[in-house]
């Protein structure tokens, strides 16, 4: 086969991508023909795309895209000329052309052979478009020759080996993360150069040294050797000190260049990654459109930033979302047109799609002019889904009854349709933001409309955090998780209901000390003035007590070992400039931590360092049992009488708890998932770091149980059937003693 002549296979492939990029022109043209029927440059738009699909199509000798092509460019052709009018129904039944292109475009991709065409939906199609009034005949048979057409191929075949290489996705991500590695490594020549401005300091004082030396020795009589000596010691700490400052200087600009070339590495790395905006929600004005009209309304999206960058996985990672809210805004916030009259408004309803990058991060913005959140109906519907207490409901300010509505299948819609009431809600929208370490954020007015503000970071392969020292040791917080970062003085600092406080924008933040909640050493007093960071989300927020800022750091994000499996409350780890390793915490898990912790009252006083019970260290006590109920009711039993108690789901879960934490017993159930009670036991005896009593507490009350338990090491053996209140707390009282050590 000459070269002239591309295999079948080639040709079929370059048509989809034809058909791609036509039909886009094609849906776009069309949904602004329907706004302004008489629109020149959007009719010649179409009739080109239209007439190229055509050409396209009888080079692969797709007959129904022929015709389906053909069809349309003849109606454009019509409108051209004044001959027809496009209305509603036209545009209808073209779009409906637009579809049935793509569909015959990915059938003929799909194999080098031939499949059954949609033959039965083409007639009928035809069909209807010979109906309309002034449509041209329809009937065409694509073997009629019309003057000759350029494939869709020959421009490509001739430019593409000059500008097109194919390479995987796994490639593009090994080079983005060795560009990534190179960014940083760049940065280990500066403190380096720092160091030996230390040694430059240290010989100019040795040259000082020996100037005085000199000196001393000028008023005494000395041979001729030493005199050599003494000036050939000189000459040799000045060419060191030359040479030194010349190395420095070389150095210097060695780390000026090295940093400006690892910088211009990455970006065309991370560029290689990167697509516009607009690549991912092309389909979005004719969603927002058919969304629309089967709700009766009418609307239209507007689209901004279009070209800004977004990195591909976060693109992919957001058409789901978006289309979400773009659906949401047409069904919950645009009014019916009869409704939007009567308000003022134009019967049509605005949905503003927005891309542009702020601050280091995307910021990507969903907003509509439709009737907004009705605050009112939402507090209700909170109360009556036993969200929170009437009273409650009522002192919630605005932004905190905004957040209800990313609760999972959490909906204000009465009803269930195809577009929502579904139980799938926004809280994919809020699943996905944060599977990225990025924000969203709900605001709007009555009358006005609503917006939701997603802030996501640019790639995921290098991550901007905020850097600071716990016990002496780095960890790294992702701004976007970050709600503020501050220093508080201890007068700002108070006490409610024995739980330390300071007042943020008029809202009460619990303050915490990251030392207790990361386990690293113990809590110690603070100084003057506290440095906190912030995290959470509006109503259910926290303040983090940490020793020192380290400042704001670029990180490329390492993926921890899986062997670790998920360590609690850190997502991840990064490299420091000096090759150290640095955790970054997970925050959403960080909060659910404190969450146990202040429900266990186990929080310690951050300024004092000591516990809310006093300077007494309090016993721990973990409950393992899969039943929730009696996981509850022995926590509370043991936590009113003093004891410091975590719990586990299973026998797994309490297994990894007593080897990551200390506790004084362990109390556990027989039958669980995973481990059961009786390997437990076994686990803790036999493990030569761990000595501890275990308690079981098993509904199994028959005499070989009791003595199978105890031969596998248990210290007692209490039935279900027979404890309660006192009998249980007493056995723990005579295993390890009273609550505070």
């Amino acid at each position: 086969m000459s070269a002239d002549h591309p295999p079948q296979f080639s040709l079929l492939a370059l048509f989809r991508q034809e058909a791609d990029s036509q039909t886009q022109v094609l849906t776009s043209g069309l949904l602004a023909l329907e706004r302004d029927p008489a629109a020149a440059d959007r009719l010649d738009a179409c009739m080109r795309a239209a007439h190229s699909l055509k050409g396209a199509a009888r080079i692969i000798e797709l007959g129904d895209g022929v015709r389906v092509a053909h069809a349309m460019e003849d109606c454009f052709v019509a409108a051209q000329q004044g001959r027809i009018r496009l209305m509603q129904s036209h545009i209808d039944l073209l779009l409906q052309g637009v579809d049935l292109l793509m569909q015959l475009a990915e059938t003929a991709a799909d194999s080098s052979t031939p499949a059954p065409r949609p033959r039965q939906d083409v007639e009928e199609w035809l069909a209807a478009m010979g109906k309309l009034p002034g449509t041209p005949d329809t009937t065409f048979s694509p073997d009629v020759d019309e003057r000759p057409l350029a494939s869709p191929a020959s421009n490509s075949a001739h430019e593409a080996p000059d500008r097109v290489l194919r390479v995987t996705a796994e490639s593009l991500n090994r080079l983005l993360g060795l560009a990534s590695e190179s960014l940083v490594e760049s940065r280990w020549v500066k403190p380096f150069g720092q160091s030996l401005l230390r040694l430059k300091r240290l010989h100019q004082e040795a040259n000082k040294t020996f100037d005085n030396l000199r000196d001393t020795l000028s008023g005494l009589s000395l041979d001729e050797q030493t005199q050599v000596e003494l000036a050939a010691t000189q000459r040799k700490l000045l060419e060191c000190s030359q040479v030194l400052s010349q190395r420095l200087a070389e150095l210097e600009l060695f780390d000026q260049r090295s940093i400006n070339l690892s910088h211009r590495l990455y970006d065309e790395a991370l560029a290689c990654r990167m697509r516009p905006f607009n690549d991912g929600v092309q389909a979005s004005p004719r969603m927002v459109r058919d969304v629309a009209r089967s709700l009766g309304k009418e609307a239209r999206l507007e689209i901004s930033g279009e070209a800004t960058q977004v990195d591909r996985d976060i693109l992919t990672r957001l058409d789901a979302p978006l289309g979400h809210l773009l659906r949401n805004a047409v069904d919950h916030g645009l009014e019916t047109p009869d409704e939007r009259r009567a308000a003022g408004k134009p019967a049509e309803g605005l949905v503003r799609l927005e891309a542009r990058h702020n601050a280091g991060a995307l910021l990507v913005t969903v907003s509509d002019d439709g009737r907004g959140v009705d605050l009112e109906s939402l507090r209700r519907a909170v109360v009556d889904r036993k969200l929170t207490t009437p009273e409650a409901a009522a002192a919630l300010s605005d932004a905190e009854v905004l957040e209800f509505l990313f609760l999972p299948g959490f909906s204000m819609k009465g009803s269930l349709t195809e577009i929502s009431g579904r139980g799938v809600g926004l809280d994919v929208v809020r699943d996905m933001v944060k599977q990225v370490h990025g924000t969203v954020h709900i605001f709007s007015q009555p009358g006005r409309g609503t917006t939701f503000r997603l802030q996501l970071p640019v790639t995921l392969s290098v991550l901007r955090t905020l850097l600071v020292d716990i016990g002496g040791e780095p960890f790294a917080f992702p701004l976007t998780s970050i709600v503020r970062a501050l220093r508080l003085s201890k007068e700002q600092v108070t006490s409610i209901e024995h739980r330390q406080h300071f007042d943020l924008d008029g809202q009460h933040v619990g303050l915490v000390a990251a030392r207790q909640v990361l386990e690293v050493g113990n809590p110690s007093p603070a100084g003057d003035h506290l440095p906190v960071v912030v995290i959470g989300d509006p109503g259910h927020t926290y303040g983090l007590s940490v020793d020192r800022f380290l400042g704001e750091r670029e990180l490329v994000v390492q993926p921890l070992d899986a062997q670790f499996g998920k360590v609690r409350n850190i997502s991840s780890g990064a490299l420091m400039e000096d090759g150290s390793p640095v955790l970054i915490v997970d925050t959403d898990d960080l909060i659910r931590s404190i969450d146990t912790m202040v429900s266990g009252g186990r929080l310690a006083a951050v300024q004092h360092g000591v516990s809310a019970t006093g300077g007494k260290r309090r016993k721990r006590v973990l409950v393992v049992d899969d039943s929730l109920t009696v996981r509850e009711l022995e926590r509370k039993l043991l936590g009113n009488r003093g004891y410091d108690v975590e719990v586990a789901v299973d026998g797994m879960d309490g297994w990894n708890a007593v080897r990551s934490g200390h506790f004084d017993l362990v109390v556990t159930d027989i039958d669980m998932p995973r481990m059961d009670g009786i390997e437990l036991v076994t686990s803790i005896n036999k493990d030569p770091n761990l000595s501890l009593p275990v308690m079981i507490v098993s509904y199994k009350d028959r005499e070989e149980d009791r003595r199978r338990g105890l031969e596998a090491g248990a210290a007692y053996y209490l039935t279900k059937s027979s404890f309660h209140d006192e009998t249980l707390v007493q056995v723990v009282v005579d295993l390890i003693g009273e609550a505070d050590a």
